[in-house]
């Protein structure tokens, strides 16, 4: 048997989420060329900056150097054209050329100083062309595995790869409109106000995530085919144990029961939607008593009626024991002792 426990227990809230990387970035081409280069090993960490792949630069270091033969005549024909307007100005006054020349002679100035501007620009794609031949992980995260191997053709359109910010890491979950109106006093908190580590992470074995989470996002209407509203938290992720792509349980305690009585799950049987208790009396008389259970807490469950402080609950071979039998009961370990549990006949 074990003791009906009263104390101040936190209430969770449980969700199905999704994991997803805090920030996404599908790793494409400036430029089309034939990859030459997987400079990263699949599913490693990488670095801002870090060189992922390189696309043959042969036709980009050719179309510069001729960007910079068409620079160098601009140049050659800008120095002409201001030679010319320097010589012909005191002509003109000395009546040696027209003034239809001098006009000329400094349309073709601006028009080699356009030319030229140009010419530079053209230089200055066309480096950033070469540049964009060597393709640089935008953020610092894990890479996937690469979707284009060496020798394909790749294009602005065509995605090489994925680099995911995992620490913090992003999980997706929904809540109801129910759940929404009953929190939205906390929900609508300013961003800056909003309680840290505030939420838990179950994962797929049932174990804890050691670290703690915070709302990041609530979306700003209910969706009106599911009756939810999409909430975004993260988690810190400093080994990178969690991964995009992973289902978990996310639960938050947003409030806590004053003087809840407990007792373990294994004390409460089900028949028929009623639930049921054995009690012990101080005569030692069994007593089976139908109670309200409420919300389950770890191995324990919160009995909103039915029960009282201080009574004792038989925890197992409920099944076989009658009204009014005297049961020989002994104390059984709870889950709170860490003890194992014992291993007793009916009425225990």
């Amino acid at each position: 048997m074990a003791d009906v426990i009263q104390k101040d227990v936190p209430i969770y809230s449980e969700w199905v989420g999704t994991l997803d990387g805090f920030v996404n970035a599908e790793i494409r081409p400036k430029i089309e060329g034939y990859l030459q280069k997987q400079l990263y090993r699949d599913g490693a960490f990488v670095r801002q900056g870090d060189v992922l792949f390189e696309i043959d630069p042969r036709q980009y270091q050719a179309a510069l150097d001729q960007a910079m033969g068409t620079k160098g005549r601009a140049e050659a024909a800008l120095f002409k054209a201001r030679n010319d307007v320097q010589r012909y100005t005191p002509l003109v006054a000395q009546k040696a050329v027209s003034q239809q020349e001098l006009d000329n002679a400094v349309a073709a100035e601006m028009e080699s100083t356009a030319a030229l501007e140009s010419a530079k620009a053209n230089v200055q794609q066309a480096r950033l062309n070469l540049t964009w031949t060597r393709v640089l992980s935008p953020i610092s995260g894990v890479v996937g595995i690469a979707k284009s191997q060496v020798g394909d053709l790749v294009t602005p359109q065509t995605v090489m790869t994925t680099v995911s910010q995992v620490d913090p890491i992003k999980v997706i979950f929904n809540i109801s409109e129910k759940e929404y109106m009953r929190y939205a006093d906390q929900i609508n908190q300013p961003p800056d106000s909003k309680r840290e580590g505030v939420l838990e992470l179950v994962l797929d074995d049932g174990s804890i995530y050691p670290s703690k989470g915070k709302v990041i996002t609530v979306d700003r209407e209910v969706d009106v085919r599911t009756g939810t509203m999409t909430v975004k938290g993260a988690f810190p992720n400093p080994g990178n144990l969690l991964r995009p792509g992973q289902f978990a349980k996310v639960r938050a305690a947003l409030e806590t029961e004053r003087g809840a009585l407990l007792v373990p799950q294994r004390a409460v049987s089900e028949l028929q939607g009623s639930y049921q208790v054995g009690v012990v009396g101080p005569d030692g008389k069994a007593e089976i008593r139908v109670v309200q259970p409420g919300p389950r807490v770890d191995s324990l469950w919160v009995i909103r009626k039915g029960l009282n402080p201080g009574e004792k609950v038989i925890v197992e071979g409920l099944f076989r024991v009658r009204p009014g039998m005297v049961v020989n009961a002994k104390p059984a370990a709870t889950e709170e002792t860490g003890a194992p549990p014992p291993s007793a006949p009916a009425g225990h």
